[in-house]
């Protein structure tokens, strides 16, 4: 993964926050994250998941 740095005017991320790859002409959004590519919101989106029925499982215990 790659450092991604951040601007201090602004306080706007400078690369994706999966890849750390730079942005596009496009940038997508997945709960207020920037992501630069649909791959890298679909892997957002299978972290969560695997973070949630990990934390379900952990209530349950």
């Amino acid at each position: 993964m790659h450092v991604c740095f951040r601007n201090s005017l602004d306080d706007s991320a400078a690369c994706c926050a999966i890849c750390g790859g730079k942005f596009g002409l496009i940038r997508h959004y997945w709960w207020r994250t920037a992501l630069c590519s649909k791959k890298c919101v679909n892997r957002f989106k299978a972290r969560r998941e695997a973070d949630q029925k990990w934390l379900r499982w952990l209530r349950a215990a």
